[in-house]
């Protein structure tokens, strides 16, 4: 018996591996332990092992590939057309082991631990920014009920803390400001671990050269870099920017049959993280493009013209991504195109 290629199917506890020999033929379907996974793979000849990209996908791949194995990592997505019938991890392992081989697979490359952390800060950071939102929320909502409200945006929630943390028994009873006392002390605590957080992201930034990069380009800062850096990690598996610009999820989803084109929205594929970042972005970019008058902001003044402003947004992170694609394949930094130079000289 000589296995050539293993399909694993991770889990948190059992595991699934289905083994192929050079011809095809299943040569080893066996079920291990979580403590077992790496002794089995340990008194396995060099072979190539195919798991799904899902959750501790990238550990496992690493502590595989140092004992001499080639792991492939596949989307889930992409291997679930290769499941005969019934949902088992058996059946999910010998799916695995044959979608691996195929040509046409895109694979997901395997993550480096620092490249985890830096996510493992966005991801904090989104999660707490969404708490900061469900704090802000509940305490205008509760502090509304008793006729105290505030300008829009999260600068001016200053001024509800500030009723509430006086004395005046006429504006606030005594059990609602004792409440709402809670919610204010908790969304300060909250306001200074994000900012702990950003500090650090930025201090990666500065030591990332990619990263730096990527942050010259308009409307893309150190947050929105330093993601890029850490999700992609090999941009010459995307053939062009229109490759990573539709990974990310901001090209038209496509309906077309019988030789006709149909497009609809974007088709949200990818990372939506990124996707959320650069269209914010290009938002930012929007809003200063309307007051310039070079060369530079022509294409998409006349986009503005002819669509609404969310259309156009999409449309300038489709070409941001294109841009970014371009630095990390080639290095250097964003330069302002000839045309625009030569408009402002």
């Amino acid at each position: 018996m000589q296995v050539t290629t293993v399909g694993l199917d991770i889990a948190k506890h059992v595991f699934q591996a289905h083994g192929v020999d050079a011809g095809g033929r299943a040569v080893l379907r066996r079920k291990l332990q979580r403590a077992e996974v790496l002794t089995f793979f340990r008194g396995l000849s060099p072979c190539l092992v195919g798991i799904e990209a899902c959750g501790t996908a990238h550990h496992w791949a690493r502590e595989i590939q140092a004992l001499g194995h080639e792991v492939r990592l596949m989307p889930a997505s992409y291997v679930r057309p290769y499941v005969k019938r019934g949902k088992t991890d058996a059946a999910d392992a010998e799916a695995i082991c044959e979608a691996v081989t195929r040509p046409t697979m895109r694979f997901v490359p395997i993550k480096t631990p620092e490249q985890q952390a830096v996510l493992m800060l966005h991801r904090t950071r989104d999660l707490m920014v969404r708490q900061r939102t469900m704090l802000v929320n509940a305490l205008r909502g509760h502090m509304a009920e008793l006729g105290i409200v505030a300008p829009q945006g999260i600068s001016r929630v200053a001024d509800l803390v500030a009723v509430l943390l006086g004395e005046d028994e006429t504006t606030m009873p005594k059990l609602a400001r004792q409440a709402l006392r809670g919610l204010a002390a908790e969304l300060e605590s909250l306001g200074e671990r994000i900012d702990a957080i950003e500090a650090a992201i930025l201090t990666w930034n500065k030591g990332n050269e990619a990263s730096r990069r990527l942050a010259t380009i308009p409307g893309i800062g150190p947050i929105t870099a330093s993601a890029i850096v850490a999700s992609i990690t090999d941009p010459t598996q995307f053939r062009s920017g229109r490759h990573l610009a539709a990974w990310i999820g901001l090209v038209p989803k496509q309906n077309s049959s019988g030789g006709k084109e149909r497009q609809g929205g974007i088709s949200k594929q990818g990372d939506r993280t990124l996707r959320r970042l650069l269209v914010l972005g290009a938002t930012a970019v929007i809003r200063h493009v309307r007051t310039r008058s070079d060369a530079e902001a022509s294409w998409l003044k006349g986009l503005l013209e002819r669509r609404p402003a969310k259309l156009a947004a999409v449309a300038q992170a489709n070409k941001t991504a294109r841009i970014v694609w371009a630095l990390l394949i080639r290095g250097g930094t964003y330069r302002v195109p000839a045309a625009a130079q030569a408009a402002t000289a």
